[in-house]
């Protein structure tokens, strides 16, 4: 035996001891060709490079060795281990002692003993570990194999005899306990041309515990994003549809195209079809989803017009996608047709359509939308389609279409900034929706609210029967100038032109009616409104050096423009929310749409101080009042919504409006802003909330907000609103978690005493009076969770609002448990289970 001390040796036998993911170039050299270059390239031209302390050749065993520190890189992979090995006689190569191997991806793979055929497409690995980190849906995810010995064929196929697979990290000071969670199998087989690992015999442990047998199962391997497959199974449970299991079906058609396949098998109502398509292609990508069942037992549901007891048939369609034609300019759509406004409740499908938890309704647009420097194009149809039992399709509104451009420059000759903004609006519905505004006018139309007696003084008319279409244009212009000492004068002024087109539809249903608001005739109406107007600003600074700044400032607005026409013989669609507070001091014109125009001269008042602190200190205040100076009062006209009425802009002063806002550092925030009184400063409307976060202190996070309205008998609101909502998140560890919300409503007992007198008024031998506490709890949710690198776990305790019941005032409320798992790079499940509930509003029967 001699000895040869080297720094580098290259060979094509080393090639090989890196081949734990590929196959290496078979050795085709003479063992002294081998060692006598550094640097030699295969026959794709790449090169190996070893690093070891010393070549060790025996002639009488006929083998040659690197040992030291030996660490070798070919193709992207990096082989370490204190000894590596190969012999002659049997072809086979072998690297001890702390042997390593990294991929081109990262992966590791450590053993005890690695051994090799020489063509390096099969061998054996004692004490095998795999650790491979990937990334899935913007987290990294670990995944860690072991097995006491693994065997590789064809250099594709790697099988763990006795293996275990888990996706969670060892535990820090104890590492031989059990991970939360692994898997346990007779075989692991991780076939790399299929991106396929399979399971033999396999053991599902939570923390060492077998809770879970399967005989055979396959996931794709941690590196796949979209593999064909059965997805995990959601089970379910109910009184109308029975129970039920859906076994989801993955098929990754093309890298640009998949379909997903969901049969629910119920054991009431059969089967429930389920696809959705998904595409993507060059400029953009779309989806389309359906769903359908021919009902077994259609009388679990309440026939029409409280439910689909009617339909033996029932399904939606959905789709949605977007394309850009350029870097600015972009279309697409977001459509859902359903048989009847309960199936997606009814069968839990899920649906991106769906505006909001309460008030339930389903949007349907279609849009074409550019953007520029200084500009903005939108122009979209809308379809509505409420979801609600007591939601009439026939009041909806359909809009075709609704264009809003906006466009910003600064002239050369006045300076500042001129705008154009464009509106056109299109819409038309079937039937006119009324409301009464006392409960003694409040009648029903089959189950629809509406009047009983249809005048202007006790009666709104929330939407016209017919077609409604308005073009309005806006040119405006502003300009900021500061004088010498620092006052802020900025003039502007604006012209809008309206143009209507109102062709009121006065047959069928209630629509005759109209009449009493509208004429019947169709008509082309004209409205212009110049304006002119100047704000004035004088900000006071005072420096406090590293301490921050506060400032000080006096702000003052006056507007003058003609008389509002048309009031009350206009439809109004788009501008029927006005609310006036602080945000909306100093608007231009406070209506919230264009149906509406403010008119006359008003001037608005306020001051507002600001400090800025060390650590993110931070402090705001604003106070105000505006004034009617001359002309017409806009908010003292109602509309056909009465639209200004009760806003506190519908008297020559206006009530005072003001914030406070108040956040110390990052960590805490105050907020609350309020409408008072010009006549005796009680509190006509307030909202406040507070945020807290106390970290690194406590591992607490809260919210709190209150809001309370009062009465608005002129718009509807015969009561006062009121109610508080509060959520918090408890870190009880770094892993585990409570959460909880709840919404207190703070004036439904107001609701129950109202409903018992218009009752008792009714029938006194009937009525009885449903008390409520002042703080009624309205909704709630409670829930536990764990999350760490490789589980998500959560229960959550649910309870919402349904809908009104017209009988004593109270809301019927789901009671839902809902159970979240997820074995990250195994799958997810998640089970919900209804509790208690009346849902007889919601077109089910029992």
């Amino acid at each position: 035996m001699h000895r040869l001390k080297a720094t580098v040796a290259t060979s094509a036998i080393a090639a090989a001891l890196l081949c734990a993911a590929g196959s290496m170039p078979a050795l085709a050299q003479s063992l002294n060709e081998a060692i006598g270059s550094r640097l030699q390239a295969n026959q794709n031209g790449d090169r190996l490079l070893v690093d070891a302390k010393e070549i060790i050749y025996d002639n009488d065993r006929n083998t040659i060795s690197a040992a030291g520190d030996v660490q070798m890189n070919y193709q992207g992979r990096t082989l370490q281990a204190d000894r590596v090995t190969y012999d002659r006689n049997t072809g086979r190569v072998y690297a001890e002692g702390n042997a390593r191997l990294t991929d081109a991806s990262g992966a590791v793979v450590t053993g005890d003993r690695f051994e090799l055929t020489d063509d390096f497409k099969n061998g054996f690995i004692d004490s095998l570990r795999v650790v491979q980190t990937t990334v899935e849906n913007g987290r990294t995810v670990t995944t860690r194999f072991s097995s006491p010995r693994a065997e590789r064929a064809a250099g594709e196929t790697t099988t763990f005899e006795r293996g275990t697979y888990t996706a969670c990290e060892p535990c820090k000071d104890n590492p031989e306990r059990p991970p939360l969670w692994q898997v346990k199998a007779a075989r692991i087989i991780h076939n790399n041309s299929e991106q396929t690992i399979y399971y033999e015999d396999a053991t599902l442990e939570i923390l060492g515990l077998p809770v879970a047998y399967l005989p055979y199962f396959w996931t794709p391997d941690p590196t796949v994003k979209r593999k064909t497959g059965f997805l995990a199974p959601r089970y379910v449970t109910s009184n109308t549809l029975g129970f039920g299991v859906s076994i989801p079906f993955f098929w990754a058609i093309a890298p640009n195209y998949d379909l997903t396949i969901a049969p629910t098998f119920l054991t009431r109502q059969g089967v429930l079809g389920e696809a959705e398509w998904r595409h993507r292609l060059e400029t953009g990508a779309y989806n389309i989803r359906v769903a359908g069942i021919s009902q077994q037992d259609p009388d679990a549901f309440l026939p029409s017009p409280r439910g689909p007891g009617d339909r033996d048939f029932r399904g939606s369609i959905e789709t949605a996608g977007q394309f850009y034609l350029n870097e600015r300019w972009k279309w697409g759509w977001d459509i859902t047709l359903v048989s009847d406004k309960w199936f997606l409740e009814n069968y839990n499908i899920r649906s991106e359509s769906i505006s909001s938890l309460y008030l339930k309704e389903s949007i349907s647009t279609l849009y074409l939308q550019g953007q520029g420097d200084r500009s903005f194009f939108d122009l979209r149809g809308y379809y509505f389609q409420g979801l609600s039992t007591r939601d009439w399709q026939k009041q909806q509104p359909v809009v075709h279409p609704v264009l809003d451009y906006d466009k910003r420059v600064t002239p050369s000759a006045l300076g500042g900034e001129f705008g154009i903004n464009v509106n056109l609006t299109s819409l038309s519905r079937e039937a006119a929706q009324f409301e009464p505004l006392t409960a003694a006018n409040k009648t029903t139309y089959s189950i629809y609210q509406t009047c009983v007696i249809f005048d202007p003084e006790s009666c709104l008319v929330r939407g016209a029967s017919g077609t409604m279409s308005r073009a309005s244009i806006t040119a405006s212009w502003r300009r900021e100038f500061i004088d010498p000492v620092g006052q802020v004068w900025t003039p502007f002024a604006y012209v809008r032109a309206d143009n209507f087109w109102v062709s009121p539809d006065l047959d069928g249903y209630q629509n005759a009616n109209l009449g009493n608001y509208l004429g019947g005739d169709d008509d082309y109406l004209f409205r212009a409104t110049p304006a002119a107007g100047l704000e004035y600003r004088y900000p006071f600074v005072a420096d406090l050096g590293t301490s921050g700044r506060q400032v000080i400032e006096p702000i003052a607005q006056i507007i003058a423009r003609p008389n509002e026409t048309r009031i009350g013989h206009l439809p109004n669609e788009d501008a029927q929310s006005l609310v006036f507070d602080d945000t909306s001091l100093f608007d231009w014109d406070k209506f919230s749409g264009y149906d509406r125009v403010e008119g006359g001269v008003r001037a608005n008042l306020g001051v507002q101080y600001t400090v800025t602190g060390a650590n993110d200190f931070y402090a705001n205040a604003l106070f105000g009042q505006s004034y009617q100076v001359a002309g017409r009062n806009s908010f003292r006209q109602g509309d056909l919504a009465n639209v200004g009425l009760d806003s506190g802009l519908d008297t020559r002063a206006s009530d005072y409006v003001g914030r406070v806002q108040v956040s110390p550092n990052r960590n805490f925030a105050f907020m609350t802003r309020a409408r008072f009184d010009q006549e005796d400063f009680n509190v006509n409307r307030i909202e406040a909330s507070v945020r807290a976060n106390f970290n690194p202190y406590l591992p607490l996070s809260t919210s709190l907000t209150y809001a309370r309205y009062e009465a608005q008998p002129d718009i509807g609101f015969t009561r006062r609103r009121e109610g508080l909502l509060g959520a918090a998140t408890w870190n009880l560890t770094p892993n585990w978690y409570v959460t909880g919300s709840v919404l207190l409503d703070l004036d439904r007992y107001l609701l129950a005493r109202e409903t018992y007198e218009l009752a008792l008024a009714t029938d006194p031998e009937t009525a009885v009076y449903n008390r409520l506490d002042r703080a009624y709890v309205s909704s709630m949710s409670l829930g536990v969770g764990y999350i760490d690198e490789c589980t998500t776990l959560s229960v959550k305790y649910i309870m919402t609002p349904r809908s009104i019941s017209t009988s004593s005032g109270e809301k019927d409320r789901n009671h839902t448990v809902m159970l979240s798992l997820e074995l990250r790079t195994l799958g997810e499940a998640t089970i919900s289970q209804r509790i208690a509930g009346d849902s007889s509003e919601e077109g089910i029967a029992d």
